[in-house]
């Protein structure tokens, strides 16, 4: 009902709408017939070469999208089909290089281990029958449907085992011999003990070492392959939600109010809220603790029957009045018979709904004389695989646990009671067997109406939107936000592909305007998404892969520049011949360490430094390395002693642990990336979505 209210309501609008839309595909009908016929984009990518076509593309994700359910996204769908078409032409053209074919017999073993749990393939024994798969093939012949989907399903199963051996010829290069063992055996054993000096870079104040624009800029350019960036754009937007106005809330109120007498003095309260509520009546039990927060502690203190409201609840209006109470369990145990209707699992016999209501009276009946014979009618007759092995039985359950009548029948009823029920799942004998901690249950009729916009209210938004609009565009999108007391919401590194956007959620009109060729920065657009009107500003674009910029990449960089700016400093300043004048100048103290290893590189009191061991490992007894640009500061290292591991007689099992580092999903991950840097993709999936 609130839906037909808001059509009606605004009617003008979508009238307006739906003629702009009929206008604009005229006109683009009109213009693209008036092209020529190459310009129609139809390849969603080239891939080395090879295009990947639109109307395959799509195809592949609606079908997947639709596999995934009704919340899935049209963007998790294409990002997963997308990863699927970019394997299967790279993986392809490099078996196809090799000369890497799928054999039928390893064809054969792979659909032996896929189908070996389908009953469709199983002999009577349960054991995967060859006999079986011919049989179903040749059934398929004349079912188009069945036949594509059997010959998508083998070329799936193709494709995983082409990736796969391509995979594992890759891996099979990746040795580890008895030389890299004993590295690693040396790495983990060989020992040094150091005494150091170390002057951390906070000695010197951040503000003495100023790292400038052209600085950072110049290490960007200089370490490009770590500061690209896909194609980005940066947009600001206002929004002007189409919210009930404080009119259309009093509006609301008065009209909710004009209902208070017929909801009070109406008997058949469920006919009255299913005419009036945009909620059904819901029937059920509640405890005065579950009430809603806005009436719990209000409407339990009114007479019974009495109405309370109008009362205003997020953006609805609504009226209560309380129509049962009674005493009621928390819990209930029971046991039941469950008889389905069709076809019985339990008895072989298939009943209509008739059948099956008769068929539960006529062992109801015998039960009500005879309840020992329960348990054996389970076992016979029930069909409920959740309580079967428990004779029927479920132990203490709350009042929502279960389907309404099963419900219904357990708590309202009392202990002892035998008798038949109806579900969705057939008819069920119950009988009660417990009840516990009784207290006080109400049921509640409510009224539900959302707080709608007028037409008025509609209207107003929609000419405030379109002045703001028109401001923006002609003047300063800051200044025009200040003047509606708005402010601008800034978003910034929106990929080409993203499909939301932060404080708007789901959007790709927006990012797709954005990353027009003819949207430049500065350009203005309004955007109409659900009930609100967006006002967004691009401020930055960047069409095509390119280097971060020097704001981008600052909080990156800058540390780095002045810890390198700091280092440079300190060995300025460190005087003296021994380690402790070095040490002495630097107003810092000599420390040691013992039994540090190359697989463990961390200095009590210095943290983890790699570089810095590393060098020491690289000294004799006795001497000093330079001054040592660490992670935390720098420093001079003197070696005092070497303690190198004993050799031993075999690296095998060294050589080994290394070799089980090399595991599938590693190198498959790392092939699939080396296969997609080194290919020409022209990826144009942004004119799609």
């Amino acid at each position: 009902m609130a839906v037909l209210n808001s059509i009606r309501k605004r009617g003008f609008f979508l009238i307006l709408i739906i003629a702009l839309a009929l206008f604009a595909f005229i006109l683009s009908d009109i213009i693209n017939k008036g092209s020529s016929s190459s310009n129609v984009q139809n390849v969603v990518a080239t891939v080395n070469g090879i295009d990947i076509s639109r109307e395959d593309f799509m195809t592949k994700v609606d079908d997947y999208q639709r596999s995934l359910g009704p919340n899935a996204s049209a963007s998790q769908a294409m990002t997963l089909i997308w990863d699927q078409e970019l394997k299967s032409i790279l993986y392809g053209q490099q078996s196809e290089e090799l000369g890497i074919s799928i054999g039928e017999e390893e064809l054969n073993e792979q659909l032996t281990l896929t189908l070996s749990n389908n009953p469709t393939f199983q002999d009577e024994n349960g054991i995967y029958s060859e006999a079986r798969l011919v049989e179903y093939v040749a059934s398929i012949q004349n079912n188009a449907v069945a036949r594509q989907q059997w010959q998508s399903f083998l070329d799936g199963i193709k494709e995983s085992l082409r990736q796969k051996n391509y995979s594992n010829l890759v891996r099979s290069g990746l040795v580890t011999t008895l030389a890299d063992g004993e590295q690693l055996y040396k790495f983990e054993n060989d020992k040094i003990n150091i005494e150091f000096i170390q002057v951390p870079y906070t000695k010197i104040a951040d503000e003495d070492v100023p790292v400038t624009d052209a600085e950072i800029e110049k290490y960007i350019r200089a370490h490009a392959d770590r500061f690209e960036v896909e194609p980005m754009v940066d947009i600001e937007y206002v929004s002007f939600e189409e919210r009930p106005s404080i009119e259309d809330i009093q509006n609301a109120e008065t009209d909710m109010a004009s209902l208070v007498d017929g909801f009070q003095s109406t008997e058949d309260y469920e006919f009255f809220v299913n005419d009036h509520s945009d909620n059904n009546y819901v029937n059920r039990w509640v405890a005065e603790k579950d009430l809603p927060t806005p009436i719990k502690d209000t409407i339990l203190d009114l007479p019974y029957g009495t109405v309370y409201g109008p009362y205003k609840f997020n953006d609805t209006y609504n009226l209560s009045k309380i129509v049962g109470s009674m005493q009621m369990p928390d819990s209930v145990q029971a046991r039941h018979i469950l008889i389905p209707l069709g076809l019985s699992s339990a008895d072989s016999i298939t009943r209509t709904p008739a059948q099956a209501k008769n068929f539960a009276d006529s062992l109801a009946t015998v039960l009500k004389t005879n309840k020992s014979k329960f348990t054996d009618f389970v076992d016979i007759y029930s069909v409920d695989s959740g309580s079967k092995d428990k004779g029927g039985h479920y132990d203490w359950f709350a009042y929502n646990r279960m389907v309404a009548p099963f419900r219904d029948f357990c708590f309202e009823g009392k202990v002892g009671d035998l008798g038949v029920v109806e579900t969705q799942f057939g008819y069920h004998i119950i009988e009660v067997e417990g009840q516990k901690d009784r207290k006080e249950m109400v049921k509640v009729a409510t009224v539900t109406k959302e707080i709608e916009s007028s037409e008025a209210t509609l209207s107003e938004v929609f000419s405030e939107s379109a002045k703001f609009e028109e401001a923006a565009r002609k003047g300063d999108f800051a200044k025009a936000a200040e003047e509606k007391a708005l402010t601008p919401k800034p978003v910034n590194r929106i990929g080409k592909l993203d499909a939301s956007i932060p404080g708007i959620g789901n959007n790709r009109t927006i990012i797709n305007w954005a990353f027009e060729e003819e949207t430049a920065v500065g350009d203005v657009k309004r955007f109409n998404i659900n009930d609100t009107y967006v006002i967004a500003r691009l401020t930055r674009k960047s069409s095509e892969k390119a280097l971060m910029s020097v704001s981008e990449a600052s909080a990156t960089v800058t540390p780095i520049l002045r810890n390198q700016k700091k280092a440079e400093k300190i060995r300025e300043g460190i005087t003296g011949t021994t380690l402790q004048e070095m040490a002495n100048s630097q107003n810092v103290a000599v420390q040691t360490a013992s039994a540090i290893t190359r697989s463990n590189p961390t200095l009590a009191g210095g943290g983890t430094e790699p570089f810095v061991v590393g060098s020491a490992f690289g000294k004799k007894v006795g001497e000093i390395t330079n001054a040592l640009e660490g992670v935390s500061g720098v420093y001079i290292v003197r070696v005092l002693a070497v303690n190198n591991a004993p050799a031993l007689e075999n690296y095998a099992s060294y050589a080994n642990q290394l070799k089980s580092q090399i595991n599938s999903s590693t190198v498959n991950n790392s092939v699939y990336n080396a296969l997609k840097k080194a290919a020409d993709i022209e990826d144009n999936r942004a004119d799609f979505y």
